[in-house]
């Protein structure tokens, strides 16, 4: 019997770090998905090729989205699907066209707010650059730079009203700096294309964004929390990794396990690469060409399949509990949380509730359900949008985290290792 994923929680979170510290951007990040999953025997398929037929483990990365399955000896033409979804990208920083700016011999970055960051956290901390940078010929190159970016603070000296309350104007107050000097001499394109290696002559196109340059750490008492950027969701997108992996030692079971992760949910998922998109589909659909479905076949398939949208949720916090459900309220390293909205912001209905206490149960794993305050907003997950597209059965998990949206988050190292344990008791049956 294969060893359960995530047996030393401590290594796990140690290894989440790694794999955060790889994937500065949702580009790194499926490019660290894939290289992990083939290092486990998986085969990436190039989207433009014709794919293979028969029994298989394989996987598909676009762009900074990427999908993995395996396909089982015994897999037929409504050989059902069990789906493990997650998103690769978080709030933060893009970087703007003509990027090089400054003022008053400082050197600074133009950049835009990318989904809903928490600004303040990003303040008086050391950024990364990073993205792909895309040449004359059309190829594409990963580059991340180390400690470049700094979005200094102003002393409260010059604001002595800081404390009473921060408002940041997201256009003036949110430029960092990465130099000194003239701008009109300046080049930071010039600088990503010199730390890749390219000639910036050739640069046509590029996609940067800003990472957390610390790296995660574990501390606490009992070493029971990791901190770390990026957090949503890349813990997600590493319990699912990990899962896919242990479970594709000796897999036989009477169902296709997949690993989805998406691009851009931070900004509504409505691209190429997110989850309102048509990827995990198109996948899927070829996935059934390779048995020689029909049309018929695929909707008997999808009809008994299932989806895991996995993304973090609210543990509560102790010093504004008034913010949370006053009955329901998780809390770092009791369990991963299951995530319930009347209003079909998250997908989890009584069935769903069922079938993951039954994963959880499997695995040894507790459960905490997570529901929001009626008086404050419920954001949404990959996990409805992939039921209306597919009409796969779907629920929404994840794991309890503080500081969400901030440049370092926070959450329990036994959620980490727990969720991990359920996915692959999900994944392999």
């Amino acid at each position: 019997m294969p060893v359960p994923a995530a047996a030393d929680p401590i290594a796990h979170a140690e290894d989440l770090a790694d794999l955060v510290a790889a994937s500065p951007s949702s580009l790194h990040a499926a490019a660290e998905v894939a290289r992990r999953l083939e290092a486990a025997g998986f085969d990436r398929l190039d989207e433009a090729a014709a794919w293979p037929t028969g029994p298989g483990r394989h996987l598909v990365v676009r762009d900074g989205a990427a999908i993995a399955w395996i396909v089982p000896a015994s897999a037929s033409a409504t050989t059902p699907v069990r789906v493990f979804g997650a998103h690769t990208d978080s709030p933060g920083f893009v970087l703007k066209p003509q990027p090089t700016t400054g003022r008053l011999g400082w050197l600074q970055a133009g950049v835009e707010v990318y989904g809903g960051p928490l600004l303040n956290s990003w303040l008086d901390r050391e950024l990364r650059l990073a993205g792909r940078l895309v040449l004359d010929d059309g190829s594409e190159t990963l580059v991340a730079s180390d400690a470049l970016l700094r979005l200094p603070q102003l002393a409260i000296h010059l604001d002595r009203t800081v404390n009473d309350g921060l408002a940041l104007d997201r256009q003036a107050h949110t430029q960092p700096v990465w130099g000194l000097g003239d701008a009109a001499s300046a080049d930071l394109v010039g600088e990503l294309a010199q730390i890749a290696g390219v000639d910036v002559a050739r640069v046509r196109g590029y996609d940067l964004v800003t990472a957390d340059a610390q790296r995660g750490a574990v501390f606490g008492k009992d070493d029971a929390f990791l901190a770390a950027g990026r957090l949503d969701d890349l813990a997600s997108v590493h319990a699912g990794v990990v899962a896919l992996a242990a479970a594709a030692e000796g897999f036989d079971a009477d169902h296709i396990p997949v690993l989805a992760v998406f691009d851009h949910e931070e900004i509504g998922s409505t691209t190429r690469t997110g989850a309102a998109g048509p990827f995990l589909e198109d996948v899927l659909e070829r996935i059934g060409f390779a048995l020689d479905a029909t049309r018929e076949d695929r909707m008997r398939a999808l009809a008994a399949s299932w989806c895991v949208s996995s993304d973090v949720g609210h543990s509560v916090h102790p010093n504004f509990p008034e913010r949370h459900d006053p009955v329901v309220r998780p809390v770092l390293g009791s369990g991963p949380i299951l995530k319930i909205n009347a209003n079909q912001r998250y997908a989890t209905d009584g069935a769903g509730e069922a079938a993951w206490r039954g994963w959880s149960d499997a695995a040894g794993v507790p459960v905490q359900e997570f529901v929001s305050n009626n008086a404050v907003p419920c954001g949404s997950t990959i996990g409805p949008i992939t039921a209306t597209r597919l009409g796969i059965r779907t629920l929404d998990v994840g794991i309890p985290i503080l500081s969400m949206h901030s440049a370092r988050e926070l959450a329990g190292v036994a959620d980490l290792a727990g969720l991990t344990r359920v996915a692959e008791a999900f994944l392999r049956g």
